[in-house]
């Protein structure tokens, strides 16, 4: 069971944790920027502040505990659990190469040339992509947001980066195995559908579907009774309004819960970025990676397969920095590394942002967040619906405050 916990007995300064509503509710739900946002610090498992502020759709009403939210990448940690739990039973290793589960991929190489209204020219020989290139998104794979090549280009015609609408998974991988590689897996970092793949890779080796693997081994262990790919007809009510960002002006209502095609069954279970959650069951997933992979008696994973993904896994300890190719992607770049599914602070003081090293985080396209401080047993989820999550910076400046309050560090 969650439990709470007076500021004072989880080593905050009171005073300075008050501080944090009110600097939200001041620079962004007031001044219109954003539409929403709900919060939750917890230390040890134990909630020690929450605040919600705003409404959950434009005209009401209210933000409420139960309010559901698009949680786009906040999907990518799930399934990264989820795999690594194949991996605990034996039936797929990190070594592996992602053929042995998709086949389909055989065929994949380096882009050598073409695209746009040409064809792609024959590809360069690849060396095999493995299952862990997608835990850490080295596969050589893409997204179309990143709006830089003609393989981006690829990927928004074929409309992978928001595959809900395909038919199912196998339509997911024809798509993508006849659009080459942006690099040679292992040899770069770029934010992708890898982890889409990784879902396609759980859902072929269980043999169920991916929500329903979701739901059997992970959601209702837990008790996150609110988290899927679709939001039930009957709950459509408690759905917030997603918006996007307009520099200079108010915020543009891009999918109102009321109409929202969310509760409209997805066919493609996107493992990227798919599911629907509420704050108080990402809590509960939070809870369960703050207990080293277990929650309340139920275990997940071991604490060494999460030890082991969430440390840095780019080559020689390189951080974001020197690795990535991305224009955009839901990790700081300075001083944070990438493990197997999770952004990870490996120095702090590269970061320029009060933390430890070891925390591990991620966020999602409509300016969702969690991280997670081992080292001072703290983790945060923070919801609102804005995308993009680059709008604002306020991720940064959530985590410098409550740093700011911590009295009683452990380090």
């Amino acid at each position: 069971m969650s439990e709470t916990m007076t500021p004072m007995d989880a080593g905050f300064d009171p005073d300075r944790l008050a501080r944090i509503a009110p600097f939200v509710d001041k620079h962004y739900i007031s001044t219109g920027k954003l539409p929403n946002a709900q919060f939750l610090l917890a230390r040890d498992g134990a909630e020690v502040l929450r605040f919600g502020l705003g409404t959950a759709r434009k005209d009401g009403p209210a933000l409420a505990n139960d309010t559901i939210f698009r949680i786009a990448s906040m999907t990518k940690p799930v399934t990264s659990i989820a795999f690594m739990m194949l991996v605990e039973e034996g039936l797929v290793a990190l070594d592996d190469p992602v053929t042995r589960v998709i086949p389909e991929f055989a065929g994949l190489g380096v882009y050598a040339g073409g695209g746009g209204d040409a064809p792609f020219l024959p590809v360069k020989p690849a060396p095999a992509m493995r299952m862990v290139d997608l835990l850490t998104h080295m596969s050589g794979l893409t997204y179309g947001l990143q709006n830089r090549t003609n393989v981006d280009a690829a990927y928004r015609k074929a409309d992978l980066d928001m595959a809900r609408k395909l038919p199912d998974n196998d339509a997911f991988v024809a798509a993508l195995a006849g659009i080459p590689l942006e690099f040679a897996p292992g040899t770069s970092w770029n934010y992708s559908i890898s982890t889409d793949v990784l879902g396609v890779v759980v859902a072929r080796l269980s043999g169920m579907t991916l929500g329903e693997f979701f739901r059997t081994r992970i959601f209702e262990p837990l008790g996150m009774t609110d988290t899927g790919f679709d939001c039930p007809a009957d709950q459509q009510h408690r759905l917030a309004d997603a918006f996007a960002y307009v520099p200079g002006k108010p915020p543009r209502l891009i999918d109102p819960g009321a109409t929202s095609n969310m509760v409209r069954p997805a066919g493609f279970h996107s493992g990227g970025g798919g599911l629907l959650s509420t704050i108080d069951d990402y809590h509960k997933f939070c809870r369960m990676l703050v207990g080293r992979g277990a929650a309340d008696d139920v275990r997940i994973v071991s604490p060494k397969t999460l030890d082991l993904m969430t440390r840095n896994h780019l080559p020689g300890g390189a951080d974001l920095t020197q690795m990535s190719k991305s224009l955009f992607s839901e990790a700081y770049n300075a001083g944070a590394g990438f493990g197997l599914g999770f952004g990870v602070t490996i120095d702090p003081a590269r970061t320029l942002i009060p933390g430890s090293a070891g925390e591990f985080y991620w966020g999602g396209m409509y300016s969702t967040a969690f991280f997670i401080d081992p080292l001072e047993g703290l983790h945060m989820v923070f919801m609102t619906q804005l995308m993009p999550s680059s709008a604002y910076p306020i991720r940064r400046q959530l985590k410098t405050l409550i740093y700011a309050a911590l009295a009683t560090s452990r380090a």
